[in-house]
């Protein structure tokens, strides 16, 4: 169960939860095998259609799972931990090395939650500094690996001027998301709303994600609205891009956004309308901004980066098993 490939490819097996991040994460020096079923119910849909994975994510039917060997196991969600691993991995894939990938912060009591995955020997990998902090977890191995985004093709225009908020189910997912404060704003400033979900309330619906960078590009600014959550990956594409962002000054992103150097954040949603306003109006005050937006993702957000602080992690997860393993065996 130990051995890896012939090209010394760790072979990793993980459920598809986020697109875009599986997206960058395939972007390593790993095989990632994904499993699909009939129903393609969440974690199931295999490689699906909108993003182009390359040949090192692998498509494995759900029933065929438990006869394959793999080097690593990547949870992602409660159930993946709780119910799926119990369904598709046979016993001796479960005794394999593991990781707990944590996306979010606590939903409930935000510093005493006592995180699902209560076994000391899964390494745990939050996805910001913040999370880490605020997670009650018995992992004995922690480490954040900060989001990695792919420098695009396209650069920032800011020509049209109005904002853009890129967000799935907005409305559907409530105050927690920003609902209502990006209602509150867009009677104040023009914005446009990208995601799915949101035609209905008025948005402009989804634009797959090999065509957002383009699409988004044209924008002034882009406005995130969220109250708490983690680093959103459309706020570090959209400063890769060059956009100038606009937020709330909350979870991680104080530690990454600056005033009057990558856009403008606060708690004060009157401040930030005002802001926006401004950068409508003044189009170059938004790309000089962008420009600071940029350096900035550039230096936090580097996708070689992040790829190579997963294989690293990927291999401590193994030789720390390793290490248990002959431990154990030793004293038997």
């Amino acid at each position: 169960m130990f051995m890896m490939t012939e090209n010394n490819t760790l072979r990793i097996f993980t459920w598809h939860i986020h697109g875009t991040y599986l997206y960058y994460l395939s972007k390593g020096n790993y095989t990632i095998y994904i499993p699909l079923n009939e129903k393609k119910d969440e974690g199931y849909y295999g490689r699906g259609k909108t993003f182009p994975f390359g040949d090192n994510v692998v498509e494995v039917e759900a029933s065929q799972v438990r006869n394959l060997e793999f080097d690593c196991i990547l949870f992602q969600t409660k159930k993946n931990f709780c119910v799926d691993q119990y369904e598709i991995l046979s016993d001796q894939q479960r005794r394999l090395p593991r990781i707990f990938l944590e996306h979010d912060p606590p939903t409930e009591h935000p510093t005493n939650t006592k995180h699902v995955m209560n076994d000391p020997e899964v390494v745990m990998v939050h996805v910001t500094h913040y999370n880490r902090l605020m997670w009650h977890s018995p992992a004995r191995i922690v480490r954040v690996i900060e989001h990695g985004v792919p420098d695009p093709e396209c650069r920032y225009g800011g020509e049209l001027p109005k904002g853009v908020v890129v967000i799935n189910h907005l409305h559907q997912r409530g105050r927690l998301l920003g609902a209502d404060i990006y209602e509150e704003v867009r009677r104040q400033v023009p914005l446009d709303l990208i995601g799915m979900g949101t035609a209905e309330y008025g948005g402009n619906g989804e634009i797959l994600h090999p065509m957002l960078p383009a699409f988004i590009r044209q924008y002034r600014f882009f406005f995130n609205p969220i109250r708490y959550t983690s680093m959103g990956l459309a706020v570090c594409e959209a400063m890769m891009l060059g956009m100038p962002i606009v937020a709330l000054s909350t979870t991680e992103y104080p530690s990454i956004l600056r005033n009057d150097e990558t856009g403008f954040i606060s708690n004060d949603i009157d401040y930030l309308v005002e802001q926006m306003n401004r950068l409508i109006a003044m189009p170059e005050v938004a790309r000089i901004l962008g420009g600071g937006a940029r350096r900035i993702a550039q230096q936090k957000f580097d996708l070689g980066r992040f790829t190579r602080e997963w294989e690293n992690t990927f291999r401590l997860a193994i030789d720390t098993k390793s290490v248990e393993y002959e431990t154990h065996s030793i004293y038997q």
